[in-house]
């Protein structure tokens, strides 16, 4: 690993440095999620907190078989569950139902508060889920990024922490995560963040162990960083007994990586609904 220093971090971390087209990618996300919102049986701003960004969105599907929760990106500080409607579709077709869960962001709250957020929204999937046509029985938790790394933080959870039952999560795929955090001390969006050497081992996923037994799967796309590379084989290294061995997707950078866990016929569009058989 090369010498962590502030030019190497800023360089290998900052993905909308790296794709100068990203905003192309919001623009779509945004206007395929207005139709998605459009055209489905949505069921928008469901409080799971009482903060105002303490909210879900829920899709349902009908004869449903299981729910896809998804926790979005945007390095802990921007983007919302609004952009990430167009997710559903797909799934929904396939008899998958559809949470995506907003929660506080940096720098008005830290790292950990948002943790906190996620499993509150856990506990409320498992209380008022079903009378929302979600089917809790059968979960399997999504997210990319930031949100690849709440996902991670979801399988660290201990079971009063978590609350929706071990045997009702089937597996979950976190896409170009980042599960240990102590670089992002050099990097610019610290500022954001304020995290310190402890709070950074702390709330880092691969210093512990997972306490879900289903499996992760893990991914990052070819062309990003070798730091984002290296951050998801850390976590298939220390999580042997749940993570799958870190998918390599070609062709595919931080932002068009989440169009794989929507296509159908893509391998990880496959393996969630192989997760809720």
């Amino acid at each position: 690993m090369a010498a962590l220093t502030p030019e190497f971090v800023e360089a290998e971390y900052n993905a909308r440095a790296a794709v100068p087209e990203h905003e192309q990618y919001f623009e779509r996300w945004r206007k395929d999620s207005a139709f998605a919102r459009g055209t489905l049986d949505a069921r928008l701003d469901l409080a799971y907190g009482s903060e105002p960004l303490q909210k879900l969105d829920v899709f349902p599907a009908k004869d449903t078989r299981g729910t896809l929760v998804f926790l979005h990106g945007g390095y802990w500080r921007s983007l919302d569950k609004s952009d990430f409607s167009w997710l559903a579709p797909p799934f929904v077709a396939a008899g998958i139902g559809v949470a995506v869960v907003n929660y506080r962001l940096c720098p008005e709250v830290g790292i950990g508060e948002i943790v906190a957020d996620v499993l509150a929204s856990m506990r409320w999937l498992h209380v008022d889920g079903a009378r929302h046509g979600l089917d809790t029985g059968k979960v399997v938790l999504g997210g990319h990024s930031a949100g690849g790394h709440l996902v991670a933080e979801v399988f660290a959870a201990a079971d009063n922490a978590r609350v929706l039952p071990a045997e009702n999560i089937r597996g979950g795929v976190a896409l170009s995560g980042i599960f240990d955090l102590k670089p992002l001390l050099h990097f610019s969006g610290n500022a954001d963040f304020d995290l310190d050497m402890v709070t950074a081992g702390l709330l880092s996923p691969v210093n512990r162990r997972p306490q879900l037994e289903c499996p992760l799967h893990i991914a990052v796309g070819a062309e990003e960083s070798s730091e984002f590379w290296r951050q998801s084989e850390m976590l298939s290294r220390a999580w042997p007994d749940v993570a799958l061995d870190t998918q390599l997707l070609p062709g595919l950078h931080h932002f068009s990586i989440v169009d794989a866990l929507a296509e159908r016929g893509q391998p990880l569009h496959e393996a969630v609904l192989k997760m809720l058989e």
